[in-house]
């Protein structure tokens, strides 16, 4: 299983799939299943029955499903652009993402 390296309230840029080329802060993490919900990627519709103990009106509802993890890359906060991610390790053994350079 690899490693998610994106967090929540990340930003992120959908690489492939219907949803591609949006932005979006990533809102869960799902690292067991390799995947993260977007905020407004993914949407599909539900349909939901009405729960009046929960205070859940029924009906068809929107939301965002996961998507997988390869399908995305975090967005530089600094520079604002897509970059690829790695971790470096301090001296006091801290792990730090760092933005790693991009080629040509």
């Amino acid at each position: 299983m690899a490693k998610v390296r994106i967090k929540k309230n990340d930003t992120v840029l959908v690489r492939a799939g219907k949803d591609r080329g949006k932005r979006g802060r990533v809102l869960q993490v799902l690292p067991d299943k390799s995947r993260v919900v977007v905020e407004g990627v993914g949407v599909i519709k539900r349909h939901t029955r009405p729960n009046p103990q929960k205070n859940i009106k029924g009906g068809i509802l929107e939301r965002e499903s996961a998507i997988h993890v390869s399908n995305v890359m975090l967005v530089d906060a600094e520079s604002n652009q897509p970059a690829r991610i790695g971790v470096r390790v301090e001296a006091d053994g801290t792990k730090v993402r760092v933005r790693r350079k991009r080629q040509g």
